[in-house]
């Protein structure tokens, strides 16, 4: 066990020293709604009493709320037969099939759906559950293509390229699928699904050009009653699958693709991440069930239109403060940096589009500092240092998640808690560069090495 001990200590030796090693997050103490700008709690529906005390009621008359007795394909779930049927008529769906997580259900699709031939096209950003589906499918890895993200031009350009070098793609006996995510975990960005289904469907007239759509960090949120984008855009019908999970605005755990009756019977007896696995429990479903009420009753219809009038009020006291920074120490990615952010190649049909997001990714080249120092406030706030491997190497960010649960009191703490650091970061520049300018001058050479020593 020697060498592989050494092997293992070596590698997380070197992502110590490269400042990415990664450790779980550590509190004396429970982090208080008002403090957490971190987890993707995003309709604070995991903190609500509402939803506790409809939960507890619903436990209370269930016959069932310990286990599940094993795979879906061992024991009888009419519980979670009931959900999906609900998920389907709520959704507007052919036909819903529950999974244990989101990871689980994109590697079980991807891993599973595309043939032999077939090609993938994916988004650079795309979630990493969607990369080890891939490489378990038996596509070759030379079908697997991936685009810059949210670019249609160059989704169009990786397209005419495959169908001018295939003809079992010109004539419809190989299939494309396109894989992408209608909001982006990292970057708080939105998909054009407008766009990369209209390029599908017009490079593939054959009708054997797929697109997938992960709405894990939109559901709740976007839509109407927080159906997803993809609803919101009213694009139900021309995607293959849909990705929803309840692990985030929802306060619960599990995740359910939506898709066609092919598909799920398909996936019923290939998806090994189904198969082979213990299903949800029945209280992981009746507290699904209860989150979809607060859904359908439009109580979190408030909770999300509140929710996106924070991230307004969080950009506008922020981006004046910024101007003054400079953009190599604290910076807002391009399409949040003004309020003037459309996408200029909307079609009259959705004009609002992209809608406002909850996540806010700070770039910053010092982003544990900047955790670190929100984290050491008086009254601590808890966000995210994101580097290398999670995110593209040079664009570490701190990750801002807000939350329905916040005021605009706690929104202002934070914008003035990044201001303070940005301000410190710069006081300790100045006077670094005063003192090698004392140096360079001969002068208070002496008290500059005192100071060091």
């Amino acid at each position: 066990m020697s060498s592989l001990n050494d092997k293992l200590a070596a590698a997380l030796s070197s992502r110590e020293k490269r400042h990415i090693r990664r450790r779980l997050p550590v509190s004396a103490s429970p982090v208080l709604p008002s403090a957490d700008f971190t987890s993707n709690d995003y309709l604070s529906l995991a903190t609500s009493s509402t939803l506790r005390t409809n939960f507890q009621r619903a436990l209370s008359t269930a016959p069932q709320i310990l286990g599940s007795g094993g795979s879906r394909l061992l024991v009888p779930a009419p519980a979670h037969v009931a959900l999906e049927s609900r998920l389907e008529r709520f959704f507007g769906a052919e036909k819903a099939l529950l999974f244990n997580s989101g990871f689980d259900a994109n590697v079980a699709f991807f891993s599973a759906i595309p043939q032999p031939g077939d090609v993938v096209l994916y988004d650079e950003h795309i979630h990493a559950s969607v990369h080890d589906g891939m490489g378990a499918s038996r596509v070759d890895s030379s079908s697997l293509v991936k685009f810059p993200h949210n670019s249609v031009t160059a989704l169009k350009r990786s397209l005419r390229k495959l169908l001018h070098e295939r003809d079992d793609l010109r004539d419809g006996r190989a299939s494309a699928f396109v894989a992408v995510e209608s909001l982006y975990s990292m970057d708080g960005t939105f998909a054009p699904l407008h766009e990369i289904v209209h390029c599908v469907e017009e490079l593939l007239p054959r009708g054997n050009g797929y697109v997938i759509v992960d709405e894990a960090h939109a559901t709740g949120i976007y839509g109407p009653q927080g159906r997803g984008m993809v609803a919101a855009l009213g694009l139900e019908g021309r995607v293959l699958a849909r990705l929803h999970t309840f692990g985030k605005a929802l306060g619960g755990s599990g995740a359910v693709i939506l898709t066609t009756e092919l598909i799920r019977d398909y996936l019923l007896n290939y998806a090994r991440p189904l198969i082979y696995t213990t299903t949800l429990t029945y209280a992981n479903i009746i507290a699904v069930e209860c989150a979809f009420d607060m859904l359908e009753n439009g109580s979190a219809e408030v909770l999300a239109m509140h929710l996106l009038d924070l991230s307004r009020y969080f950009l506008e006291l922020l981006r004046p403060h910024l101007q003054s920074a400079a953009p190599e120490l604290l910076c807002l990615p391009g399409h949040l940096r003004t309020d003037d952010h459309k996408d200029p190649t909307n079609t009259p049909s959705d004009p609002f589009f992209p809608p406002p997001t909850p996540i806010i990714p700070l770039l910053t080249p010092h982003p544990h500092s900047l955790a670190a120092h929100l984290a050491s406030l008086p009254q601590p706030l808890f966000t995210k240092a994101i580097t290398w491997p999670t995110v593209p190497v040079g664009t570490s960010r701190v990750r801002v998640c807000l939350h329905a649960g916040h005021t605009r009191d706690d929104v202002k703490k934070l914008v003035d808690g990044i201001v303070d650091w940005v301000q410190a970061w710069l006081t300790r520049e100045r006077e670094v560069a005063r003192q090698w300018l004392n140096v360079a001058e001969g002068e208070g050479v002496g008290v500059w090495m005192e100071s060091k020593l």
